[in-house]
């Protein structure tokens, strides 16, 4: 008895668009990353793709591209991919005034199939410039704005350590200006002469140092008025004395009332008081008169 061929065995349901997309990639043997990375589509909607779920927050015209780009990127039929995911009850109609819409790098012109007599399967992809062509297929080009790919976000770490890190240089600029400015710079009060009958006499008549004695916590500069070099610049405190040749010099203070000077034993008051007064000193004579 002659019995005819078995039929070949068929398939019980059809793969859905994901479990195809699914296999593909496995076959593939590569990772939803390694795939994201290869067409520049973000992982969380390759991984949404594979697992039927389209709403993935974009319109519809970016969905299908998206489609398009991984189908190919996995060498599946592109067309037979869109048309299922229209069969689900996506369409493909299209407003009737034309527009341009940008996503990424990927340029749409889009119109109504009643003004364009046809229907596009999919975006097409603005012209790669020269610089882009060597990018393999599939991949989904970058940002036009900042050259990186849909969905990119910058690291919060990272901006709060470069906020910190430009604080930090704001305090130390700020710091540096205000030592440079208490340092560097003359104070504006006017020249003040010294107001002793004491240090009346043009010059000395012997080497006898003359003495800056601080009262309380002072700092003083103190300079030549011959040349301007400075001969000391520093801080004081209560009780310090520090000494100086007997010739004509600029004293300025921060604190010119907790300052004396002494000569020969002999302590005199400068009369003055404010903050960074300029004071001009004259050399003192051998014998200085004392004070009433």
């Amino acid at each position: 008895m002659v019995t005819s061929p078995a039929p070949f065995p068929t398939e019980s349901r059809m793969q859905t668009i994901g479990e195809r997309l699914e296999d593909a990639r496995k076959r593939k043997g590569i990772s939803i990353r390694e795939a994201a990375e290869a067409t520049k589509i973000r992982s969380d909607y390759l991984q949404k793709f594979e697992g039927n779920q389209f709403d993935i927050g974009l319109t519809e015209i970016y969905v299908r591209g998206f489609l398009h780009n991984y189908a190919e990127f996995l060498h599946l039929p592109a067309d037979r991919i869109l048309a299922d995911f229209g069969a689900l009850g996506h369409s493909e109609s299209r407003p009737r005034q034309p527009s341009r819409e940008v996503y990424g790098r990927m340029d749409v012109s889009v119109a109504s199939a009643e003004d364009r007599g046809d229907r596009a399967p999919a975006p097409a992809a603005e012209p790669l410039a020269p610089a882009e062509a060597g990018r393999g297929p599939g991949q989904f080009p970058r940002h036009r704005g900042s050259g990186q790919p849909p969905g990119f976000q910058l690291d919060p770490a990272l901006v709060f350590k470069g906020g910190i890190a430009l604080a930090a240089l704001l305090v130390v600029v700020l710091a540096f200006w205000l030592v440079r400015m208490f340092f560097s710079h003359e104070p504006k009060e006017a020249e003040h002469e010294l107001p002793l009958a004491a240090a009346a006499a043009p010059a000395p008549a012997d080497d006898a140092p003359l003495y800056v004695v601080a009262t309380k916590p002072v700092r003083i500069k103190v300079a030549r008025q011959s040349d301007g070099s400075v001969l000391f610049q520093n801080a004081l405190q209560e009780g310090d004395r520090q000494s100086f040749p007997n010739e004509p010099l600029f004293l300025t203070a921060t604190e010119m009332e907790n300052l004396q000077l002494e000569y020969k034993g002999q302590r005199y008051n400068l009369g003055l008081t404010g903050y960074k007064v300029k004071v001009k000193i004259p050399a003192f004579p051998a014998a200085p008169e004392k004070q009433p």
